[in-house]
Parts: C-alpha cells; structure tokens; sequence
C-alpha cells in the first residue's frame, strides 16, 4: 500500500498558475504508474493526467492538454502537477492516485490507493 498526502491547492484567479504535490511512501513509489484526478461538486471523479513508473510515458485529458504538466521526481518519492492558464471549470478537489502497475494507467479502475484530495479553487 502506498500512502498519499497533496498539498498546493488553493484559491487562484482565472489565468494563474498552480502547483500540486503529492508525497508518497509505504511500498517502493518509483515502481508505481501515477496519475491525478479530480472532482467537482456534482460531478463524477476524472482522470485529468497520468504518468508511467520511469515518467517516459504521459497521458492529459483534452480538457488540460498543453496547459498542465504532470512530472515525479522518483528519488523524493514525489509526483507533481503544474497547472498554468487556470479556468474556471477547473474547480476541484484534486486527487493523486497510485498504481500496482508500473506502465501508464489511463483508466480510474487500474488504481488502488488515493491520498485525501486536495482544494482547487480558480475564480473568474
């Protein structure tokens, strides 16, 4: 089991910039595929990027392709999510999740545990 801790939501204006963090530990963090998630009040949980074990491989929803970057730095057990030209729609709670796998993971069922989820707040 891998345990999971964000921290760097907050409240941005519209076009603004944000960088989320995702601490790992419990079982080896660089053998896992990693990936964040979010979700709106009302909406069901999306998958808004994922990253493979060695982060060789990336997947981003259409919805965030070319405005955020997800990234780990494997030897401080870490993934990030840098998000720039912030909108509205994306207000959520942000999740990072792990998986057993170690190659991309682009479905929510192929992972097995999630940190507490952290506030994203953009107004316009």
């Amino acid at each position: 089991q891998v345990q999971l801790v964000e921290s760097g939501g907050g409240l941005v204006q519209a076009g603004g910039s944000l960088r989320l963090s995702c601490a790992a530990s419990g079982r080896t963090f660089s053998r896992n595929a990693m990936g964040w998630f979010r979700q709106a009040p009302g909406k069901e949980r999306e998958m808004v990027a994922a990253i493979s074990w060695l982060g060789s491989s990336t997947y981003y929803a259409d919805s965030v392709k070319g405005r955020f970057t997800i990234s780990r730095d494997n030897s401080k057990n870490t993934l990030y999510l840098q998000m720039n030209s912030l909108k509205p729609e994306d207000t959520a709670v942000y999740y990072c999740a792990a998986s057993h796998y170690m190659v991309l993971v682009t479905t929510i069922g192929g992972y097995d545990d999630w940190g507490q989820g952290t506030q994203v707040t953009v107004a316009s």
